[in-house]
């Protein structure tokens, strides 16, 4: 996934890490432990957005009469999609509130709650980065 820009708006829905147009509240959101170009002045510490979704009824007998045929399960595919998004939404906010300009080494987690529910975790260290061209990068093996 590596670098990008989020916005704490809605995302495109198939790049989630793609670049916004609003300058002033634009997050660098990573996977990576650095950001290329720039140092980590300072470590605001663990952040995270979490989302607790259920399909409703008349999606989850979609869902089930498409498993019987096998393939894809849309209604699934589309739900865990729009939920990774606001579990990344929430957690681009929570980071701004703790004063971060950064998010590093993002990751998404997910479980299932019961039957009918589904959990997903968006979340990295919040940092500020400084620009620095100096900035050690690692070395891509």
């Amino acid at each position: 996934m590596g670098e990008g820009r989020a916005n704490s708006g809605n995302h495109p829905r198939l790049d989630l890490l793609r670049p916004t147009q609003r300058e002033e509240h634009q997050m660098i959101v990573t996977t990576t432990p650095y950001v290329a170009g720039h140092r980590i002045a300072e470590s605001k510490g663990h952040v995270f957005g979490l989302v607790v979704r259920s399909r409703g009824l008349g999606g989850n007998i979609a869902a089930a009469l498409r498993s019987l045929v096998g393939g894809e399960i849309h209604e699934y595919t589309e739900l865990l999609e729009d939920t990774r998004r606001q579990a990344l939404d929430r957690m681009v906010k929570n980071a701004t509130l703790m004063g971060a300009n950064a998010v590093i080494s993002m990751r998404f987690d997910s479980s299932e709650i019961g039957n009918t529910m589904s959990e997903i975790v968006a979340y990295g260290t919040a940092v500020v980065v400084a620009e620095d061209a100096s900035a050690p990068q690692p070395i891509a093996e």
